[in-house]
């Protein structure tokens, strides 16, 4: 198989789906791409992230201690450059976002040291954005 890192696709329910196109395009700051009155695409990074209309949906609240923290399950989002990671902080700051677990470095003076930030999108879907001072860390187990 090969190596080459290729975009993710990932299709994710939604309660309200004019709720989560204008906070994926003005607080996440995604461009959408494809879509119709049940489904949109976005541009999640270089990825493609989908959301499909489905009424009545809500997500279940589980968690997962790390690094003295409880992290919430299910969650998916991006690895980015320090630089990026920055810049997304700034905007979830300036939004008044709820962190689930405020902006900080991880495993600090550790292998695999990261910046990181979790917070839910209106849905309630956890998001992680992660970044590294060397992305070659982000498997370093010593």
């Amino acid at each position: 198989m090969s190596t080459t890192l290729r975009p993710f696709h990932l299709a994710c329910p939604t309660s309200n789906l004019a709720r989560q196109r204008k906070y994926y395009n003005e607080v996440i700051g995604c461009t959408e791409g494809r879509s119709s009155e049940t489904w949109c695409d976005f541009n999640f990074f270089g990825h493609q992230l989908v959301f499909h209309e489905l009424p009545g949906f809500s997500m279940k609240d589980a968690t997962n201690p790390v690094d003295g923290h409880d992290v919430p399950l299910p969650h998916f989002g991006v690895v980015l450059t320090m630089d990026d990671w920055r810049e997304l902080r700034d905007r979830l700051v300036d939004a008044e976002t709820d962190f689930i677990i405020e902006p900080y470095i991880r495993f600090e003076g550790q292998p695999g040291e990261q910046a990181t930030l979790f917070f839910r999108d209106p849905d309630g879907y956890a998001l992680e954005f992660k970044a590294f001072d060397d992305d070659r860390s982000l498997f370093q187990k010593e």
